[in-house]
């Protein structure tokens, strides 16, 4: 087992899920990796642990998203966890400085994740653990390899352009800011 799976192994029984679906899902994710010593990695052939974060401009009332180049939708920042990973919080910040293109000031929204996710995609299940990321007022974006495009979305236009996980992503956000 891996520091990475003793942290979200941890992360996961710590947090206090915000109602009984995601506690239903912080359930199934933990008896996931008790049973899985490599739920955290892509390799895991029928599901693995992801990890996320919705880039929010709380000053700028605004949520950047990127088109993703396989899936064809507005998604939050987000992906496979990497053996260079410690935990699922420098994962979920990794991953949305390498989608955003961000290089410096996002930080994570304190208190841990914000939800769970788990969704069906071409190479597994997907057991997503989701952060929220602070961007700082200057934030200059740039697309990655990943992407098709990279666009900030004012709050109220997320629903007409992401599916509903994304929009109760970005509304928990909201309520925790």
């Amino acid at each position: 087992m891996t520091s990475l799976h003793e942290n979200a192994a941890r992360v996961l029984d710590e947090w206090p899920a915000p109602d009984p679906a995601q506690q239903e899902l912080r359930l199934a994710y933990l008896d996931h990796l008790s049973a899985r010593p490599d739920g955290m990695w892509k390799a895991c052939p029928d599901a693995h642990l992801t990890a996320s974060a919705l880039v929010i401009d709380p000053a700028g009332a605004r949520v950047l998203l990127t088109l993703h180049r396989k899936l064809k939708m507005w998604l939050q920042m987000g992906g496979h966890c990497e053996p260079r990973d410690a935990t699922l919080e420098e994962a979920a910040l990794r991953e949305a400085r390498e989608e955003s293109g961000i290089e410096s000031g996002l930080t994570l929204l304190p208190g841990g994740p914000v939800l769970l996710d788990r969704h069906s995609t071409p190479c597994a299940w997907h057991l997503d653990v989701q952060y929220a990321a602070l961007a700082p007022a200057e934030a200059v974006e740039a697309i990655s390899d990943e992407s098709l495009d990279l666009r900030w979305f004012p709050y109220e236009e997320v629903p007409t352009v992401a599916d509903a996980s994304v929009v109760r992503l970005m509304e928990r956000t909201l309520a925790l800011l």
